[in-house]
């Protein structure tokens, strides 16, 4: 039995984790594991592919981003612009459905966000035995409680706002950390609490920057002067506008910048002096947590069981503590978001933390 396995879409910590799961179970049952590199690219003839042994994810627990490398674009992307979806052409498909029967692979492991399952799903509808596992920092996948790559994203985001408290209070100012969510505020409501944030901007809730700046007035003037404000890089602002770095890529915009008109806008409101940081792609990089670790491992432990059972068409899934697997189908398009009278965002509100609502 060969199996093959890929990476496509975004990096996270974590991915290695998946590899090491994937070649450690599937050695124990006799199997060989191919990795494809760059994603569904390796596919296409001739075909870009290493054989894995355990001997081979010997130490790769530890680091970051993926030893199969991964890509965004190319000829299997299935997002382009403002949520759409295109099907990969059908030439592209046969192409790479020759190199996975050429090598025998019996069954393809995907590992992605939304975008990356939901070309696994056409891929799987057509024929092919496709198992997916999911992967985003963004932890906003329905079907999953929890996406490995989170944690360390999150860590990450405290790791900033703890740097960013020393600043701030040295200069009594307030400080704005722009972190990732596209369309999800996860990582800021984490990040957020847990970082001391007083401040917490998310795409879910609408927010007023009055509301901001007196919210910010009033700690000024019970003494607390300094603020730390979280922004995620979806978060709306109040004229209905996502802030962008270039609209026009022809496929899912690039946002970014929303930290600093935050920071502008609350300067002008409070009259305090107000600076940004970004922290962008080292929210992607460096070693997974240990719980992104033992869940990158548990979901490739998974996709091999599921392998061996014949339950095509499935995602790994983790709820209630528990790993386990849903249809793919149940799982692409659907995102869980956060509520803005959920517990979570309750409890943030009952410690006096500013949603902007």
């Amino acid at each position: 039995m060969r199996i093959g396995i890929l990476n496509s879409g975004g990096d996270c910590p974590g991915l290695n984790a998946v590899i090491h799961g994937v070649v450690g179970a599937a050695d124990e049952l006799g199997w060989e594991v191919i990795g494809f590199r760059d994603g569904f690219e390796g596919l296409l003839p001739p075909g870009d592919f290493t054989v894995l042994k355990p001997k081979d994810t010997v130490g790769i627990l530890k680091l970051g981003g993926t030893i199969l490398g991964t890509t965004n674009k190319g000829h299997f992307a299935a997002k382009v612009g403002k949520g759409d979806i295109a099907e990969v052409p059908a030439d592209i498909v046969a192409k790479a459905k020759r190199t996975m029967e050429q090598l025998d692979v019996r069954a393809l492991i995907i590992v992605g966000g939304d975008g990356s399952l939901t070309t696994g799903l056409q891929l799987y509808r057509e024929g092919w035995p496709i198992i997916g596992v999911p992967k985003t920092i963004d932890n906003d996948l329905h079907a999953t409680a929890m996406t490995f790559g989170f944690d360390s994203a999150v860590n990450s985001v405290v790791d900033g706002l703890d740097r960013l408290h020393t600043t701030a209070e040295s200069h009594k100012r307030v400080m704005v950390l722009e972190v990732m969510g596209r369309h999800a505020g996860w990582i800021a409501l984490w990040g957020g609490i847990a970082g001391g944030a007083s401040v917490i901007l998310m795409p879910e809730i609408p927010f007023s920057f009055e509301k901001v700046a007196q919210h910010i007035k009033d700690r000024d003037a019970q003494g607390y002067h300094s603020s730390l404000v979280v922004v995620a890089e979806g978060a709306i602002l109040p004229e209905g506008d996502l802030v962008t770095i270039d609209p026009n890529t022809g496929g899912e915009v690039r946002l970014g910048g929303v930290g600093d008109v935050v920071a502008k806008r609350l300067e002008k409101l409070t009259g305090k002096e107000t600076r940004s940081c970004t922290l962008g792609h080292l929210q992607r990089g460096g070693a997974p947590t240990s719980l992104d670790r033992i869940l990158g491992m548990r979901f490739g432990v998974m996709a091999v069981k599921l392998a061996s059972e014949g339950r095509f068409g499935r995602m790994v899934s983790y709820q209630a503590y528990h790993v386990d697997s849903v249809p793919i189908e149940e799982a692409v398009n659907k995102l869980r978001l956060v509520e803005p009278h959920g517990e979570l965002a309750q409890a943030a509100r009952a410690v006096g933390i500013c949603l902007g609502d």
